[in-house]
């Protein structure tokens, strides 16, 4: 029987490619399962587990994935081997699919290996020293903030941390923000807060207590605990952004190498692209 979980909408034509062309497997390959005749082998799996994904349970151990992957092949084949009995491969829909992801498999491959040959430890690291390089230092601050409903409530507080009260406990008794432990909002850049808040906070000293200052979400009071210039962060805390990074840009130069030496001849005009969306603000304290 059929199982619906692991027979997704892409198991038929994977099916039909398994049982085309499985007794071609090479003598290497491992034999799993034979269904009516047809080969399943270890690379077959290999492929499954590929093309799957995430759609795999998580919870299964090896031997669980490996059942999984196998009971998923033998089914599409079962299905496969009944669409050729059909004579489902003689249609010109069949056809049309079979090129459409022999192309994409090919495309697939091609696009790995240029990844695959990108993805060099010097590259890598010439990337990483170019960013490091472009990324100007900025000041940015450690601060804690206390958030209440009006300027009466702000002047009260600023009078009882100025008289030596814990700054901790008067947050975690009075303000609004319950999202900050203590009010700590950790280190940023002027950028990453809204603008009063920040002409306030980036003009104080370490250790000062602000006065009230207001907002779109209220009444501040503000305290800096520390200041520093932004460091890069190190290679190995950035390595897969980098290495996404140089992935994308060699396949982004390799399709448009390919086009600007092709003969592409559209029969409708391209369509006009729709207007550019900004981008979300950041989060504002």
């Amino acid at each position: 029987m059929i199982s619906a979980k692991r027979l997704h909408a892409g198991a038929l034509g994977v099916g039909l490619i398994l049982a085309t062309f499985a007794p071609m497997a090479p003598a290497a390959a491992a034999v799993l399962a034979t269904v009516n005749g047809v080969n399943i082998t270890d690379d077959d799996l290999r492929i499954a587990a590929q093309d799957l994904g995430d759609s795999i349970p998580r919870q299964l151990d090896a031997k669980g994935r490996q059942q999984y992957l196998l009971d998923y092949l033998i089914d599409g084949t079962l299905v496969a081997q009944k669409a050729l009995q059909d004579k489902l491969d003689q249609g010109p829909d069949f056809a049309k699919e079979l090129a459409y992801y022999r192309s994409k498999v090919l495309m697939e491959a091609l696009l790995t290996k240029v990844a695959r040959e990108a993805v060099t430890p010097e590259n890598l690291q010439k990337t990483y020293e170019e960013a490091a390089k472009a990324q100007k230092p900025e000041e940015e601050i450690h601060a804690r903030h206390i958030l209440v409903a009006t300027e009466a409530e702000a002047e009260a507080v600023e009078k009882r941390l100025k008289a030596g009260e814990d700054f901790a406990k008067v947050a975690k008794e009075l303000s609004k923000d319950t999202g900050s432990d203590g009010g700590d909002l950790g280190w940023f850049t002027k950028e990453k807060v809204v603008p009063e808040f920040a002409n306030a906070a980036f003009k104080l000293k370490v250790g000062d207590i602000s006065a009230p200052v207001k907002s779109e979400f209220g009444w501040h009071i503000i305290q800096v605990l520390a200041v520093r210039q932004t460091q890069f962060p190190p290679f190995d805390q950035v390595k897969n952004q980098v290495t996404a990074y140089v992935i994308q840009k060699a396949q982004t130069e390799l399709v448009e190498s390919l086009r600007k030496d092709a003969k592409i001849v559209r029969t409708e005009p391209a369509p006009v692209p729709p207007a550019s969306v900004p981008a979300p603000a950041p989060n504002k304290k």
